[in-house]
C-alpha cells in the first residue's frame, strides 16, 4: 500500500486517514500535521500513529516518502488501476455482519412510515441517488431524486409534511458542500437522513440519523472521483427490499 510492500493493519479511522491523504495527495507535502488532522477529522496523536503504520518516524518522514512516491508513480494517459474485487468481497462480507444489519434495522424503524422518499447526490453519486429512487419506485409511489439541492424549497414545506419525508443522500467522501447545505436545512425538523458514504467519519455521515459506510479505497484520476459506485447501488438495494418486506407485514 503507498510506498509499503505490504498491506498495514489500518483501523477504521486509520483507513478514514488513508483516504483524506489521497484526497490530498497534491497538496499533502504542504499540510502539517494539524492541517490533516483537522482536513480527516482526528486528533494530531491519531496522524502520528498512522504514520508509524507506514513504518515512518514522524510526520515529516511520511510526506517525503508519500511525495517521492506520488512523483515515480506516474502512469501514462489512459491507464488506471485495475478493479480490485477484494475491497468489494469484503464490504459484502460485511454486509452479514452485526453492525451492518444493526444500522439496517434502525434505518427501517426510521423510514416505515414515511410517505416520501428523497434521494440526493452529486457527481457520480447523483447517477446513483437517480438510480435509488427509480429502484425505490418499484415498491412505493413517492421516491423521487432531487435534481438541484439548492433551488429544493424546503422553507415552503409545513412542519406536518416534513415530519413524513425522509432523505437518503450519497456521497462518496461525504464532504459535498452542496449536500451538505441541504441537509442541514433538514437537520432540525423531524425529517428523517440516511446516507451512505464511504466513511462514517464525515460531515453527511454526522448530519445523518443512520449512516451507511463501506469502506473501499478511494480512486481518482486527473479530473474526477472514480470511485466504485457498487458498495453504494448494494446498499440501495437491499434497503429497498428490506422496508418493502417490512411495509408488507404492516399492512
Amino acid at each position: 500500500m503507498l510506498f509499503l510492500k505490504t498491506v498495514p493493519d489500518l483501523s477504521e479511522l486509520e483507513f478514514d486517514i488513508y483516504n483524506t491523504v489521497i484526497q490530498y495527495a497534491e497538496s499533502i507535502q504542504f499540510m502539517s500535521v494539524r492541517d490533516l488532522a483537522e482536513a480527516a477529522h482526528v486528533s494530531s496523536a491519531a496522524i502520528m500513529r498512522f504514520c508509524k503504520k507506514f513504518e515512518c518516524s514522524g510526520f515529516s518522514e511520511f510526506k517525503f516518502r508519500f511525495t517521492d512516491f506520488i512523483a515515480n508513480a506516474s502512469k501514462p494517459i489512459g491507464v488506471v488501476t485495475p478493479t480490485d474485487e477484494m475491497t468489494l468481497i469484503n464490504f459484502l462480507a460485511n454486509t452479514t455482519q452485526t453492525p451492518f444489519q444493526e444500522k439496517l434495522t434502525q434505518a427501517i424503524e426510521l423510514l416505515k412510515d414515511k410517505e416520501l422518499i428523497l434521494f440526493a447526490g452529486n457527481g457520480a453519486s447523483k447517477v446513483t441517488a437517480q438510480y435509488g429512487s427509480h429502484y425505490f419506485s418499484s415498491f412505493f409511489s413517492m421516491a423521487l431524486v432531487i435534481e438541484e439541492t439548492m433551488n429544493y424549497p424546503v422553507n415552503h414545506f409545513p412542519k406536518e409534511i416534513n415530519d413524513k419525508i425522509a432523505i437518503i443522500a450519497c456521497s462518496v467522501s461525504g464532504e459535498t458542500g452542496q449536500i451538505i447545505e441541504f441537509l442541514r436545512r433538514y437537520h432540525t425538523s423531524k425529517t428523517t437522513i440516511i446516507s451512505i458514504t464511504n466513511s462514517s467519519n464525515s460531515t453527511i455521515a454526522r448530519l445523518s440519523d443512520v449512516n451507511f459506510p463501506y469502506y473501499i479505497n478511494q480512486e481518482r484520476t486527473e479530473y474526477a472521483d472514480t470511485t466504485s459506485q457498487v458498495p453504494a447501488l448494494y446498499i440501495l438495494e437491499v434497503l429497498a427490499k428490506a422496508l418493502s418486506n417490512e411495509r408488507s407485514r404492516k399492512y
